[in-house]
């Protein structure tokens, strides 16, 4: 078997970093946060993700993409990454058709599993943020199992930070162009999403706004958190798709 860690890269020269990002969170509960899975690579975890339906998860198609639906599975109902909670197995997966591994572009991942979600205190649906939502000005949070500094160990225990919306312009000039349509900045001095994270909800309202996607570094004050836009129509379209489809 071979041995994957979070999906990656995060500093290749001009090139975003790819495994999501939590720094400067505090421990927290699946209670608190029940849409919360963790995906894995066999038993490993590798990145994040949310359940949008009693048998879907949406994460981020760098977590997925050239892999078969055999080698993943999911853990939900557990606020420790490699125990306890309900594992099951991806069947399917349904990267964005239009998703780009250079820039990360339409960076979302549809996963169908295996058996339907059990419903409880520890395990829930969220529901995708409004399609005429507004940007600018947003406060949301960041839950995970990623690294607690950039390219250093990663918790047991599910962590949160809250971070802030960026305005759009700013965010781009900071990345020097490459945030697109499908993509929104937040940010927290000191704080962010990191290596594992990836894939992982950002919600907002009680509502998913965005997926962890990429940045350069954890919680560098020059880069905010980029995040895939679920309010950007050929975002939503893709998901609501794989829904009527499942």
């Amino acid at each position: 078997m071979t041995q994957q860690t979070e999906a990656s890269p995060r500093f290749r020269l001009q090139v975003p970093q790819l495994d999501g990002r939590i720094v400067g969170g505090v421990d927290t509960t699946i209670e608190e946060y029940p849409h919360q899975i963790s995906l894995m690579y066999y038993t490993r975890h590798i990145c994040g993700g949310s359940i949008i339906a009693r048998n879907l998860i949406l994460t981020a198609a760098h977590c997925t993409n050239g892999k078969s639906a055999q080698v993943l599975n999911i853990r939900y109902g557990s606020s420790v990454k490699n125990v306890g909670g309900t594992v099951v197995a991806v069947v399917q997966i349904k990267d964005h058709p239009s998703y780009n591994p250079v820039n990360t572009d339409y960076d979302v991942s549809v996963l169908k599993i295996a058996e339907d979600v059990v419903v409880s205190s520890r395990a829930q649906i969220i529901s995708m943020v409004a399609s005429n939502a507004q940007e600018g000005g947003r406060n949301a949070f960041v839950s995970g199992w990623g690294a607690l500094s950039s390219g250093g160990s990663s918790p047991s225990q599910l962590q949160v930070v809250d971070v802030a919306e960026e305005n759009r312009a700013a965010c781009n000039r900071a990345y020097g162009g490459k945030i697109t349509d499908r993509m929104i900045c937040f940010k927290n001095p000191g704080k962010d999403s990191c290596q594992g994270d990836s894939g992982g909800p950002l919600v907002s309202g009680g509502a998913q706004v965005g997926v962890v996607s990429w940045g350069y570094g954890c919680a560098d004050a020059r880069y905010p958190g980029v995040y895939s836009h679920l309010t950007h129509a050929g975002i939503r379209a893709h998901i609501e798709l794989a829904m009527k489809n499942n």
